[in-house]
């Protein structure tokens, strides 16, 4: 690789390079060495001057400062600019400091900047054009083929610089490859600028590398910026494709169609993509078994799909098929792998259940239940254990009364058909049950000349056995009225022997009888009364009494049946009013509705006749009844009665006269509702203990609370006026609290009035709330004027001829913010006192 430096020239005109020399002066004991550089007399910003060997100098200097600010030392003695400079003298210099702040050692180094002129030849073309020739410092493409056998160092391309027309050029190499890993694979001539490599390279490991090329004079001038080349190694087919799996399983279903995904492949090759190294195709190479072919692969994305529909899981139930994967798009030369594909073909239920024999014989006794009778098997050729294999029975015909019934047997999945409800050997000596089979998932061949059922025939042969007495009905019933005298008979329940259809030999026994009313007839079964029977009973429902009887034969054996006695009602009871207890709010009603009842039949009930017990005359004066319809009455009273209690006498008779009393307690009360009575002790006087809830007792004792809290803020209030004098509230301003009085005059002098400070007119002493309830006396006429407190003393007021006013003082200086009171203390304070003899006849005016 080369570096091209761009060379110029111009026609008719000089170019002119300024260069700069780096001076560094040792002076006596403060200096070490001097070092003299040429270089342009412009400099950019953050360009590399040169570079100085520090340690020569100081080797532990662990502070470098420059005195110019437009240079920068770093570590390594490289010496940058941070501004870009431009020299207008030939000479420039500045000092470096070193300096080690553990053992205070300094050391200094001068640097002086010249610069100086050169003539460039000058190059005339015929033409006289300025022409610009190319450069031999930019970057040029590199590569290397990797796995290279050499011979090394193998030459690569050669590194060049322009300014090597004018200097003297050393060239150098950094970063990956040179002094980064992998280290000293690359290097370059000093001289010649010609770059080498030194060993082989593996692409898959290093697809590039970026290296930076350095020009710089021996002195360390750099007339380049670093030129970063990249070399590029060419890749060679050395890998081979690779599967992702040594052993690929795909799971497919039998009968599938034609084309159908089994599953997809996939290989990896870890040379360069997108080229003919990594360019794969992959086929099928084998089968086994190898006939008939099913499967094909598509060359570019590695999926499989069938080619035939024929897959058939009872016949082959697995398939291995040896698959390639080639690079250089499947050429000859190009490198292959191969690997193993597993496809298992998964089950359907494409075979239907078939009975192993189509008719079946059993027996079983009568009278037995729960029992199994019969075990019929089928064949299938699905997958075993799984719901195309299971199979599910059905009784299709034969068990229309619920006798039998046949399950699966999940371990052998067989048929166990079982009797669950009793035969009866007189009733039915056989039955003939016609049983099929299917799978527990539905089949998935729908052939119309094939049957979706398999089916048998059983035979199931009832066999007698003795039995007992038969109760049948279970629950038998006779007619009784319900005043029938004790004594009376009536049939019984009956059972019969199930085989002689006869009721000869068997004994009753009474097991229950809630009451005790009858008793049973041990040979005849029939019923006798022995307490008298009452349809109206709480043990009665729906008019029928039921015992339970036990019938046994001479062996033993034995049933149980219950007998119903449904009472027959008669006219034994008068209607009557259950609610005995009326209240009529009289400010709101003038009447209450009273219902009666009977409880005999309806036959023997309403309508109702209601009328007032005619004992007493009082009775009818007060009371009125009117009829509302069959079976309700409204009671109304009449001339005024007072507020109490009455009791109201009622009759009350049925559609056959049947009657009875009733005495309602009514009462008349002052009230809104029926409850608002209920609570009252005295209805008369609407008062007496009253119920209280918890919040209305709550509310009552909060509001004692508030009544004891304002008491002791009063109490508090006067017992704080006992003790200091008050100021006039300062709502009370526009207030004026004048007395009259047209008695002899008196002395002028200001009256205290209820107990307020009092002083005389002119006097200095300072009020304590400022000039409050005093006034002044003089010619017959005696003031008092209320006025707002504040901040005022009775020096700041004045009087004049015979009448004076001790009015509002502003400007005082006594404080009374602690003296401020409501106007209700002042008010109670001040009435009982303007009562007195001492005051009267004076007015309280309000403004």
């Amino acid at each position: 690789m080369e570096a091209a430096c761009p060379s110029g020239s111009w026609s008719g005109a000089l170019c002119r390079l300024l260069l700069l020399t780096l001076a560094i002066l040792i002076f006596a004991s403060d200096a070490c060495k001097n070092v003299t550089l040429h270089v342009p007399s412009k400099l950019d910003a953050e360009k590399l001057v040169g570079r100085v060997n520090l340690k020569e100098c100081f080797t532990a200097a662990n502070l470098i400062h420059s005195s110019d600010p437009d240079f920068q030392i770093l570590e390594d003695g490289s010496v940058y600019t941070t501004n870009t400079i431009l020299l207008s003298s030939e000479k420039r210099s500045f000092t470096i400091l070193l300096s080690n702040t553990e053992n205070q050692e300094k050391k200094k180094i001068f640097v002086f900047l010249e610069h100086q002129t050169k003539v460039l030849k000058k190059r005339h073309t015929k033409e006289k054009v300025l022409r610009r020739a190319k450069r031999r410092w930019a970057p040029i493409p590199c590569s290397m083929l990797e796995n290279s056998l050499g011979p090394f160092p193998l030459f690569l391309q050669q590194v060049q610089s322009d300014t090597a027309q004018n200097y003297t050029i050393y060239y150098s190499i950094r970063g990956p490859g040179v002094d980064q890993e992998p280290r000293n694979l690359f290097y370059v001539e000093r001289d010649t600028g010609n770059l080498y490599c030194t060993r082989s390279v593996d692409r898959e490991q290093y697809e590039s590398f970026e290296i930076i090329a350095f020009a710089t004079t021996p002195d360390g001038y750099t007339p380049e910026l670093p030129l970063p080349l990249i070399i590029k190694i060419e890749d060679e087919n050395d890998n081979y494709p690779i599967f992702t799996e040594e052993t690929y399983t795909f799971t497919i279903f039998e009968n599938c169609r034609v084309g159908t995904t089994v599953g997809q492949v996939c290989a990896t090759d870890k040379d360069e993509p997108d080229t003919m190294h990594t360019r794969l195709k992959y086929s099928i190479i084998g089968q086994v078994p190898p006939s008939p072919t099913l499967f094909s692969m598509h060359p570019t994305t590695g999926v499989i799909t069938t080619t035939s529909s024929q897959l058939d899981r009872e016949l082959i139930d697995k398939y291995q098929l040896k698959i390639k994967v080639q690079d250089m798009d499947g050429q000859y030369f190009g490198l292959q792998t191969t690997s193993t594909c597993i496809i298992n073909i998964d089950d359907v239920n494409d075979h239907l259940p078939t009975f192993t024999r189509t008719s079946y014989v059993t027996s079983v006794e009568e009278n037995t239940v729960d029992v199994e009778i019969l075990r019929v098997t089928v064949e299938d050729k699905d997958l075993v254990n799984t719901a195309n294999w299971r199979a599910n029975y059905t009784i299709l015909k034969g068990n229309e009364n619920g006798n039998f019934k046949i399950v699966t047997d999940a371990k052998t999945n067989e048929g166990v058909l079982c009797v669950v409800k009793p035969l009866n050997y007189e009733e039915k000596q056989q039955a003939i049950l016609q049983i099929g089979v299917v799978n527990e998932a539905p089949f998935s061949r729908e052939a119309s000349s094939r049957s979706a059922m398999s089916t048998a025939t059983v035979t199931v042969n009832v066999e007698d056995q003795d039995e007992g007495p038969e109760c049948n009905p279970p629950i038998q019933t006779v007619r009784m009225k319900e005043n029938a005298e004790v004594g009376t008979t009536s049939n019984g329940y009956k059972a019969y022997d199930p085989e002689t259809r006869s009721s000869s030999g068997i004994r009753y026994k009474k097991l229950t009888d809630p009451t005790g009313w009858v008793t049973v007839d041990e040979n005849t079964g029939s019923i006798k009364v022995f307490r008298s029977l009452d349809r109206e009973a709480e043990t009665i429902k729906n008019g029928i009494y039921n015992i339970t009887v036990l019938a046994s034969d001479q062996g033993g054996r034995t049933c149980t049946g219950t007998l119903g006695i449904i009472l027959q009602d008669v006219n034994d009871n008068g209607p009557f009013i259950p609610k005995n207890t009326v209240i009529i709010c009289k400010p709101t009603m003038s009447s209450a509705e009273i219902v009666a009842v009977d409880p005999d039949e309806p036959i023997h009930g309403p309508p109702f006749d209601f009328s007032l017990e005619s004992s007493t005359s009082e009775v009818q004066r007060m009371w009125r009844l009117k009829a509302i319809n069959d079976t309700a009455a409204r009671l109304s009273y009449q001339n005024d009665p007072p507020f109490g209690s009455y009791v109201v006498p009622i009759t009350v008779r049925d559609r056959l006269g049947m009657s009875s009393v009733t005495s309602l307690d009514v009462t008349l009360c002052d009230c809104i509702t029926e409850n608002d009575c209920t609570r009252r002790v005295d209805p008369r006087i609407g008062g007496g203990g009253v119920q209280l809830g918890k919040w209305a007792i709550l509310a009552i004792l909060l509001g004692i609370a508030l009544l004891f809290c304002i008491l002791f803020t009063l109490v508090c209030g006067a017992s704080g006026t006992s003790k200091q004098p008050k100021v006039i509230p300062d709502d009370l301003a526009q207030q004026n609290l004048i007395v009259s009085n047209t008695e002899a005059p008196g002395d002028d002098k200001v009256y205290s009035a209820n107990g307020f400070t009092t002083q005389t007119v002119g006097a200095s002493t300072q009020g304590v709330c400022g000039a409050v309830g005093s006034g002044v006396k003089n010619g017959g006429q005696e003031t008092i004027e209320m006025v707002k407190g504040g901040h005022q003393t009775s020096e700041s007021c004045r009087g004049a001829g015979h009448h004076h006013t001790l009015d509002s003082c502003r400007g005082g200086h006594t404080e009374v913010d602690n003296c401020r009171y409501t106007y209700s203390e002042w008010h109670s304070f001040t009435q009982p006192r303007l009562g007195e003899e001492s005051i009267r006849g004076h007015t309280l005016i309000k403004n």
